[in-house]
């Protein structure tokens, strides 16, 4: 390296050396992610005066790296092997930034981007990222018990409603409300348990207790606070999901049935009228003769296809 160029590298390193870059990304589970890493704008490097590495925050774990004699992936821990990956094209451009595969949640971490001077191993760039990861949760569902008949409910009778959700992360904030006036209720009604399946995301179960009302309207409410995403569903038939033991899948509106009256009135009103027809007929026509009867009704009946 010639002497102007080393005067250009070192005060590009004084620039890159000002601060610390700090930056948040989130990031769905199974999808792919980049961590932004980047020198000044319009900047380039010489990758062999460089060494470039991605490790986790407060350990040894080394997620990826550049040296300029090994481009192997000996160093690179297991859990990142195959999904994360460096540009050399984008390197000599000044982005260092790290892309990572198939997110996992326990890809939910702190990285750290170091890259270095070979010779003198100084801190060139030095770049904080947060990685947050999501999931959506399934639509909860919502078992709702059985109505009793009025005369049927015990004075102090309860009701007991149960509501899951599946595969999502973080983890939930799980709570029921009065669908009536959408007010919270007690905690104290409520048991939940939130656990982690073998994909290392959240399921939740939540049990609500209420004493026995003739109409009672409670919803499960599952929030997701890193998406700000809520989902609710009601214990009422009108609640589509999860009270399908409750509803018809392909319910008939009263205009189809008034509909399907008609048409068996119809039908009834045809058929007598074919009989009369075949019966004048019979009492007019030759013994022998029966063709009109049979085509009088092949002509009267509607199709029933």
């Amino acid at each position: 390296m010639g002497l102007r160029s080393t005067g250009m590298f070192l005060l590009l390193l004084s620039v890159l050396r000002a601060g610390v870059q700090e930056k948040k990304v989130r990031a769905m589970v199974g999808s792919k992610v980049e961590l932004g890493c980047l020198g000044p704008e319009g900047s380039s490097f010489n990758l062999s005066d460089l060494m470039v590495y991605w490790q986790v925050s407060g350990s040894k774990t080394v997620v990826a790296y550049y040296f300029p004699e090994n481009s192997s992936a000996v160093h690179q821990d297991s859990r990142y092997r195959n999904r994360a990956h460096l540009s050399p094209a984008a390197m000599r451009q000044g982005d260092f930034s790290l892309h990572l595969f198939n997110v996992t949640p326990q890809d939910a971490q702190t990285f750290h981007c170091l890259v270095f001077c070979k010779a003198t191993l100084e801190e060139v760039l030095k770049v904080v990222v947060t990685l947050h990861v999501a999931a959506n949760y399934s639509m909860p569902v919502v078992s709702s018990p059985a109505v009793s008949s009025p005369g049927a409910v015990s004075q102090g009778s309860e009701l007991t409603f149960t509501c899951t959700s599946t595969n999502g992360y973080p983890a939930p904030r799980v709570y029921w409300i009065n669908r009536t006036d959408g007010s919270l209720l007690d905690k104290a009604l409520q048991n939940s348990t939130v656990s982690l399946n073998a994909r290392g995301l959240y399921d939740v179960v939540s049990v609500l207790t209420v004493p026995h009302s003739p109409h009672v309207d409670v919803g499960c409410c599952i929030e997701n606070t890193l998406l700000h995403q809520t989902l609710t569903v009601g214990s009422q038939p009108e609640s589509v999901v999860g009270v399908t033991d409750r509803i018809t899948e392909h319910p008939a509106s009263p205009a189809e049935e008034r509909g399907a009256s008609v048409l068996v009135i119809l039908a009834v009103l045809c058929v007598v009228v074919a009989v009369a027809v075949g019966w004048v007929c019979r009492s007019r026509c030759p013994r022998g003769y029966t063709g009109a009867q049979v085509m009088t009704v092949l002509h009267q009946l509607p199709d029933r296809t």
